[in-house]
């Protein structure tokens, strides 16, 4: 009996690479960022922008597409100081959003983290492995995003059939 969760591939998505002290990060973006996650493997969402604290001093900053040159206009990675590095990776990860009642039986299945909420919250942001790839984990309304690098996307999208079948 295949179980009771969508799985959908997400338009590919607005991604920037952030690396460096975040008080040199904030200066050099400005207020228009979301504020910095003050917890690794977090996350802040604000104005359909979304910051996730994936490492010691490394961010990811995850966008609509729509809004890619806008963000390179604004941060301006060419030009950023030697104490940080900004660089778009738009193009490295394939996402996929899993809602359903039983997304968490299937997240169980493809991951080894322990994502009951009282673990990974509302806010949660982490890399790990889903099938064995490395891929970023995140919550949604109603279930998670996942997201692997590019090349896996179809085999991802597989994997995750054969799950739910």
């Amino acid at each position: 009996m295949p179980y009771d969760v969508t799985t959908t591939r997400l338009d590919t998505q607005a991604l920037f690479d952030l690396k460096g002290p975040v008080a040199s990060l904030r200066r050099w973006t400005g207020p228009d960022l979301p504020a910095f996650p003050d917890q690794p493997n977090t996350r802040v969402d604000e104005g359909g922008l979304s910051l996730m604290w994936i490492g010691p001093d490394h961010w990811l900053l995850r966008a609509p597409l729509s809004e890619e040159a806008a963000l390179e206009t604004r941060l301006r990675p060419a030009e950023a100081p030697a104490d940080i590095s900004i660089v778009r990776v738009s193009d490295t990860l394939a996402f996929f959003r899993l809602t359903g009642p039983e997304v968490g039986e299937i997240m169980a299945i493809a991951c080894p983290l322990d994502l009951h909420p009282a673990r990974f919250g509302a806010q949660a942001a982490c890399f790990t492995e889903a099938f064995g790839l490395k891929a970023l984990v995140t919550r949604c309304a109603d279930g998670f995003d996942l997201a692997v690098e590019q090349s896996y996307g179809a085999l991802c999208a597989d994997y995750l059939a054969q799950a739910i079948a």
